[in-house]
């Protein structure tokens, strides 16, 4: 079973993460940053992962602290969650449109953390959301995960829009990069032997 069960707890922030690489899209999200769920949400959903997200911040300062964390803590219950990547596809990408948004995600579970980053935001806010969180968290993500990451966002002109196609993307990235590939069964996808 590739689940795995993360706490982090500092100062700033508590977080409890559990996943199920292996789900069926469940998600059960409490991270006191309500954007932040939605997001969550589309990854679970279209990676076809649970996700349990229960995240206490200092939301008092501003959102930033929680959403990095959460990152950081997905990141480390994913890398805990595959394992030695024996079987995995390894390489993963999609494009997601919504209305006049169109993003692509492409995902290598390297071993690697790398993140590019390319999103033109049309403006600093989705409610109460700042729009630069977003690069926060995936950087979190492909640092304790050990993925590289490119995030493009090929045009939009509605930040949430955005936003929401680069996480649904990231959703189906995931999904494919994480299926098991029956010709490669137990074989670490990678000339090096591990990854």
């Amino acid at each position: 079973m590739r689940q795995a069960d993360v706490t982090r707890d500092t100062s700033e922030t508590k977080i409890q993460i559990a996943i199920n690489l292996d789900g069926t899209g469940k998600a059960e999200l409490a991270s006191g940053v309500p954007f932040l769920d939605h997001m969550l949400d589309q990854i679970a959903r279209h990676g076809m992962i649970d996700l349990k997200v229960i995240a206490k911040g200092d939301t008092h300062i501003d959102d930033h602290h929680t959403v990095e964390d959460v990152g950081i803590t997905l990141g480390q219950a994913f890398a805990r969650a595959v394992g030695d990547k024996a079987g995995i596809t390894r390489y993963g990408h999609s494009y997601v449109p919504l209305d006049e948004t169109l993003s692509r995600v492409v995902v290598d579970f390297s071993g690697r953390p790398g993140l590019e980053f390319n999103v033109p935001f049309t403006r600093a806010r989705v409610g109460d959301f700042d729009v630069d969180l977003s690069i926060e968290f995936f950087r979190g993500f492909v640092n304790h995960a050990g993925v590289t990451l490119h995030i493009d966002n090929l045009r939009g002109i509605n930040a949430h829009h955005q936003i929401e196609t680069v996480f649904k993307a990231f959703g189906r990235a995931l999904r494919m990069a994480l299926e098991l590939d029956p010709r490669a069964a137990g074989v670490v996808p990678s000339t090096k032997g591990s990854l």
